[in-house]
């Protein structure tokens, strides 16, 4: 199981298949990377964390997701600091020997990753900047899991 919050840009193909080959034994491998918009004049996407209190955090969901899933790996991926429009912001791989866990563990992952992760997200537009606010529906998502 693997958490790294950075930086530095990522190349989720090269992620897909480096995790895809240590992923020994899975009999399904499920990737999402998620990108950074750019609908409504978004112009960049600024992301602040704690470090050390953002990868325990996302560590402790991770291995839930294997618990729970049976996962035989794991990998998020999540970036931190200013990104431009189309940049890839993370990535969740969840390795399970059926696809119905591997599917479940990864959505599991980006709903937790969506509502709870420490995290805070800062819109830069023409017209000013603004924080992103927690959205009543990225809390019903996480619901389902309890």
């Amino acid at each position: 199981m693997e958490v790294r919050v950075a930086p530095d840009p990522f190349d989720p193909g090269a992620e897909l298949s480096a995790f895809t080959a240590r992923a020994a034994g899975a009999g399904a491998v499920v990737s999402f990377t998620g990108v950074v918009r750019g609908d409504g004049g978004l112009s960049a996407l600024e992301i602040e964390h704690y470090p050390g209190m953002t990868e325990a955090a996302i560590a402790s969901m991770v291995a839930e997701a294997k618990a729970r899933f049976g996962l035989t790996a794991a990998r998020v991926i999540h970036r931190h600091g200013p990104l431009a429009v189309n940049e890839p912001i993370m990535m969740v791989l969840a390795a399970a020997p059926h696809r119905g866990a591997a599917f479940a563990a990864a959505e599991f992952l980006m709903d937790w990753l969506k509502s709870r992760a420490p995290f805070w997200k800062r819109e830069l537009r023409a017209d000013g900047a603004a924080w992103v606010a927690a959205k009543d529906e990225d809390e019903a998502a996480l619901g389902r899991w309890a």
